[in-house]
């Protein structure tokens, strides 16, 4: 038997929020080790934030870590708003209000970063 597409798209979402919430966990840990515990004092100037995340393969992971933060927050904002049992039409509204933010979030996230690195 064929699971409702509804019922389909509540795994997918409850899969992608775990995997996001690992991610999380792991991209958080890498964070915190980089920026805070193997710095003389634990915080890095705003000069020594600026060459760091100048290397390309830093700036992803940080990209990296703002879509998986952003994703997860979203995600765990659509499941609390789909648990008020809104209705087939309020949740399609919802999810494309999500993606709006979630990708306007992420945009300006990604411009900040490479604002800051580039006036450096």
């Amino acid at each position: 038997m064929n699971k409702p597409v509804r019922e389909r798209a509540s795994s997918w979402s409850w899969i992608l929020q775990a995997f996001t919430g690992v991610m999380l966990v792991v991209l958080l840990g890498l964070h915190m080790v980089v920026q805070h515990f193997v710095v003389a004092g634990g915080l890095r100037r705003y000069q020594q934030v600026v060459e760091y995340i100048s290397n390309p393969f830093v700036f992803l992971l940080e990209v990296a870590f703002l879509i998986i933060v952003t994703w997860h927050a979203l995600l765990g904002v659509r499941a609390i708003l789909l648990d008020l049992g809104l209705k087939p039409a309020t949740e399609r509204k919802v999810t494309a209000t999500l993606w709006i933010v979630g990708v306007l979030t992420v945009g300006y996230g990604i411009w900040l970063s490479a604002t800051i690195v580039s006036r450096g």
